[in-house]
């Protein structure tokens, strides 16, 4: 069996996670001082977010030499040292690939506007105007806008899915795909163990670049972004020029994919990619069709999620692997977005992990999520995020389609902010982080929750994952074992069975802050794991209420 089928993988955020020198920004070094702390959670590999060379626009992902480590972050020489102390230690390292797009400021880009006829002019997408001098077309951008930006020098628009600062590569130029490879080899070489896959199902474009239909008459960002007519050409390509011959993991990021589309993608008999993260499932807070996008927000639909996960477990049973995840450096707190960080922050934590730990796949823990950090309910002046900024200005001051109070309601809730402030080690100033002035606001509840206080508490998050994580690498149940959702319909159980053999177990979660009552289907059996003192591992229960946020896995007599 592969052996990232019945791993834990720990996704850092470096430029939030530990900073050596006191300049306010984590780093490489800061990383390597906590494995000790990853080792004793248990984790199997870290992913770590972009580490490159980067004016720091999107925070990294827009990356200006993919073969240097950013002065911010420390040297080549100290990414080194920290793969080779995590290997000692049993930890691999996954890099994160961003192949979608550049920074405006690497030298293909800066070569590829000079002129039309030089090695890299095609390394972009260019376009002519329309013959009013406007853009190619009516693609929006994913950070508002349009999605092409005028080059008088060339006289052509170049099109960027995101910021303006960050120009799409042209996929269709067979050196863009050597240049990408190559890059990946090199990173092998210096014995880095997979990747995780920014936005890789963009990279192909519908070489039409057609309007699309636009009643609002706006810049439109439509599903023309995602699965274009060479994706899975693309990606076959890769996996046999360097993810299969050098056994590298790869997870893609696809923020379109069904679960339709993702047994095309991961499929092993296809060989293209290893696992893909699904946006589906964190769209059961959002609106549907509303102008706003994500920041229309509404409470979670329990029903939804439940329908949706199921479905991925069905589609790729035999088909291909899940990643799973609720938290990630775009994704808020989990305990504030979806659960009750006021009065269950400890169950709210623990009962999602739960949920999600228990399903067939592989399970990823973002930094922080292993202590329950919160969102930090920051004031609108307090965010960084440039997509934030620019939703901002696109629906609050030119659309006015949101009011500026809903718009921060929106943000306190979901925003990629929320989980980028710095990482909560202890009590002390600026929470351990640093001994400088943090780039980034810290949580002010960071004296309460931290890494030093959660060890301690009665109730604590970490001992939780460690004991899931000790569950994944021992139960071959959560590995290979069949999966069937029971009571779809109910609004606040998260209620599921994993069968292997003559083992049974049942995954229970109750994700509401009111008591809830279990009906119709067994529940006497053996504490496997639960999050109330008061369930202890190995004792005999029959379960007939679930209290706020309780969660727990029962094996069940055969």
């Amino acid at each position: 069996m592969a052996w990232w089928k019945n791993a834990v993988i720990y996704q850092i955020y470096p430029k939030s996670f530990m900073d050596s020198n006191g300049d306010g920004i984590g780093d490489l070094k800061g990383i390597e001082q906590k494995l000790d702390y990853l080792k004793q959670l248990g984790v199997d590999a870290l992913w770590l977010s972009p580490i490159y060379l980067s004016p720091q626009v999107d925070n990294g992902y827009d990356i200006t030499n993919y073969r240097q480590v950013d002065p911010h972050f420390g040297t080549n020489a100290d990414l080194a040292q920290l793969i080779a102390a995590s290997h000692q230690r049993g930890i691999k390292i996954i890099m994160d690939m961003v192949a979608n797009h550049t920074s405006d400021q690497s030298p293909w880009f800066l070569e590829s506007k000079r002129s039309r006829d030089n090695y890299f002019s095609d390394f972009y997408i260019w376009r002519d105007p329309k013959p009013n001098g406007d853009p190619p077309n009516n693609w929006g951008s994913n950070f508002g806008g349009s999605a092409w930006e005028y080059v008088p020098k060339r006289k052509q628009y170049y099109l960027h899915y995101y910021a303006k600062e960050q120009p799409d590569l042209n996929w269709e130029n067979p050196l863009v795909r050597q240049a990408i490879y190559d890059m990946m080899r090199y990173w092998k070489a210096h014995h880095v163990d997979g990747w995780r896959m920014d936005v890789i199902t963009s990279i192909s474009k519908d070489q039409r670049f057609l309007d699309y239909p636009n009643p609002h008459h706006l810049s439109v960002v439509m599903g023309n972004q995602n699965n274009g007519p060479r994706m899975h050409e693309f990606i076959h390509e890769m996996h046999n020029e360097v993810l299969g011959p050098f056994s590298m993991l790869s997870i893609g990021e696809s923020p379109a994919a069904t679960s339709t589309d993702a047994r095309l993608l991961v499929d092993p008999s296809r060989e293209e990619l290893d696992m893909i993260f699904t946006f589906e499932h964190m769209h059961v807070d959002r609106q549907p069709g509303n102008i706003n996008g994500r920041w229309a927000i509404q409470p979670i639909n329990v029903v939804q999620l439940k329908q949706t996960l199921a479905k991925w477990q069905d589609a790729l049973r035999d088909h291909g692997w899940n990643a799973l995840y609720f938290e990630n450096h775009d994704r808020a707190r989990t305990p504030s977005r979806w659960g009750n960080d006021l009065h269950y922050r400890y169950e709210s934590a623990t009962a999602f992990a739960t949920v999600l730990h228990g399903l067939q796949g592989t399970p990823f823990i973002y930094q922080g999520e292993e202590i329950g950090m919160t969102n930090p309910h920051f004031s609108l002046a307090d965010y960084e995020d440039i997509e934030l900024k620019t939703n901002y200005e696109k629906l609050v001051n030119q659309q006015k389609t949101i009011s500026s109070d809903n718009f921060l309601k929106a943000a306190r809730k979901i925003s990629r902010d929320n989980a980028r402030t710095p990482m909560q080690w202890n009590d002390s100033p600026n929470a351990g982080f640093t001994s400088g002035q943090p780039w980034f606001k810290l949580n002010p509840n960071y004296p309460q929750v931290n890494v030093a206080a959660d060890q301690q508490a009665a109730k604590s998050v970490f001992r939780y994952y460690q004991r899931l994580i000790h569950l994944r690498h021992t139960q071959d149940i959560l590995t290979t074992g069949q999966f069937e959702l029971l009571l779809p319909d109910d609004p606040h159980l998260f209620v599921y069975r994993r069968v292997l053999d003559h083992m049974q177990w049942l995954v229970m979660a109750n994700l509401s802050a009111e008591q809830q009552t279990l009906t119709d289907f067994p529940t006497s059996g053996e504490i496997v794991i639960a999050n109330y003192p008061d369930l202890q591992v190995g004792q005999n229960v029959q379960v007939n209420v679930l209290r706020p946020y309780e969660a727990a896995i029962i094996a069940l007599p055969d």
